[in-house]
């Protein structure tokens, strides 16, 4: 697709769903937006106008004291359940975010087609007024005494708690590498936000950082752009490899090419087979991507243009007529590779607060993430805590729409177990990753613990498609604002 055709198109997608349309009722937006037809997926929508508010059925109409921990997609969309689900509940929640960026949109700020004020709204829109706010940051959690102390010094007890941090990028531990790097010398990494200060500068730097590559590709130049993939879960698994597609893409639409390596630290291109297989068939149209798995960026040096990876490989041993099988060991060494343009994943991890508290899990590889049941997201220790979102340590679910899924089973089951009832409402892990593979075409993989669920299940998942461009670029954003954030899907 053509740049120009975008962007003709998205003055009448503001029209429909700007800011004029931000009073709409659910039924309204749901009618305006074809929910339950073609743009009814991803798994929210119900089957009729009637079943999205009938989902709004669990209520509670006892007193709590309710603490909501975070005001990113999870913390505002469990806010905006619980409301509902609460009516008489003291309800707080500590953020100190009074900006909310739809961090999706980052992706295609970094490819051209957004731009900051695409993706941020002020948190107040989606705070009531019958909320206490508290623009501030938890420093420790005591789940002992039901209690938690801000930054300033403030306690704030609580009967039941949802805990919706998010994640911490560090950048910090890739040795050599600062924040301030980002944009400078052929480095840009389109995650890189304030969420505090209500900045996105990633996806602009991203943008300036395709153009300049091909720049230096229209030179005569052949430059080497390596895209790394840190050995950490992360927000959104799919988008080191969007980065590629897309800047691939930037550049072959004039012809164009450059030396591109995917320094991935995982084994594969995709945990499901048939997407892995798929995204291979992807990489052939831009014939110059070298796989390196087992490659995590350990440090860089930013002024010479070397960045190091420690990679894992394995050592076949001795054959062991018993098992009928080789004894393998696993190596680690490190490896140097020059570039002229590198785009960097940070590194990913929980809150310190919650590494530091006893909500996280206390050893194995989730260890610091939030210790919550995998299918009920109620703590397994501590029964009136519950987690939302990218910081609950869970195997699946660090995606937008797997917080959106958690909303209702979160608010559900904290109502059950308030009102003494047995937790019913099971989180499938839910996970959904638009794989933007060019301008114009995304694979669209939704899965779960199980292996995939489609929610048109007619439709290849692992089939690039127009259809799921369009539904990205032009219904996602106004659906995140206008239904997700407020509860109603």
């Amino acid at each position: 697709m053509k740049k120009q055709k975008i962007e003709h198109s998205k003055p009448l997608i503001d029209h429909l769903y700007g800011e004029e349309q931000s009073g709409m009722s659910r039924r309204t937006a749901l009618k305006v937006m074809g929910i339950g037809g073609a743009a009814g997926v991803m798994g929210m929508a119900p089957s009729s106008i009637a079943a999205a508010e009938a989902e709004a059925g669990v209520k509670s109409d006892k007193n709590a004291k309710i603490l909501v921990v975070g005001a990113g997609a999870g913390g505002i969309m469990a806010l905006a359940r619980l409301r509902s689900a609460l009516p008489n509940a003291d309800i707080t929640i500590i953020a100190p975010n009074e900006k909310h960026l739809y961090q999706p949109g980052q992706v295609f700020i970094g490819a051209g087609l957004y731009t900051f004020d695409d993706i941020v709204k002020d948190n107040k829109d989606f705070i009531a007024d019958d909320v206490n706010w508290i623009k501030d940051e938890v420093a420790s959690f005591d789940p002992d005494n039901n209690m938690v102390t801000t930054r300033a010094g403030e306690e704030v007890s609580y009967d039941y708690m949802v805990v919706a941090t998010g994640i911490v990028y560090h950048y910090d531990w890739i040795k050599g590498l600062t924040e301030d790097d980002i944009g400078k010398n052929g480095i840009a990494s389109v995650y890189l936000n304030n969420l505090e200060k209500g900045t996105a500068d990633g996806g602009e730097i991203t943008w300036k950082w395709f153009n300049e590559l091909k720049k230096s590709a229209a030179s005569g130049k052949r430059p080497t752009a390596i895209y790394t993939n840190p050995n950490t879960p992360i927000k959104c698994g799919g988008a080191p490899q969007k980065m590629l597609y897309l800047s691939a893409d930037h550049l072959k639409k004039d012809g164009l090419s450059a030396n591109y390596i995917y320094a991935n630290s995982g084994s594969k291109l995709f945990s499901i087979p048939e997407i892995a297989d798929a995204l291979q068939k992807v990489q052939t149209r831009y014939d110059t991507i070298t796989n390196k798995f087992r490659h995590n960026l350990v440090a860089i040096d930013v002024k010479n243009k070397m960045a190091t990876f420690e990679e894992t490989y394995e050592i076949k041993g001795e054959y062991d007529e018993d098992l009928g099988e080789y004894d393998i060991s696993e190596e680690t060494r490190m490896v140097d590779m020059s570039y002229d343009f590198i785009h960097i994943v940070p590194p990913m991890g929980p809150p310190q607060a919650l590494v530091d508290s006893p909500l996280g899990w206390q050893k194995g590889s989730a260890k610091g993430w939030l210790e919550v049941d995998q299918v009920t997201l109620q703590h397994r220790r501590y029964k009136n805590v519950f987690g939302m979102g990218d910081v609950c340590g869970i195997p699946l679910g660090k995606t937008g729409g797997s917080a959106r899924h958690h909303g209702p089973i979160v608010v559900g089951n904290l109502v059950a177990e308030l009102e003494g009832k047995k937790l019913e409402e099971k989180f499938d892990g839910y996970t959904v990753c638009p794989m933007k593979v060019s301008y114009g075409e995304i694979i669209m993989p939704e899965f779960g613990y199980k292996g995939l669920i489609p929610t048109i299940p007619f439709l290849d998942p692992a089939k690039p498609r127009y259809f799921w461009w369009a539904f990205d670029l032009y219904q996602l954003k106004p659906m995140y604002w206008y239904l997700m954030l407020r509860g109603w899907f």
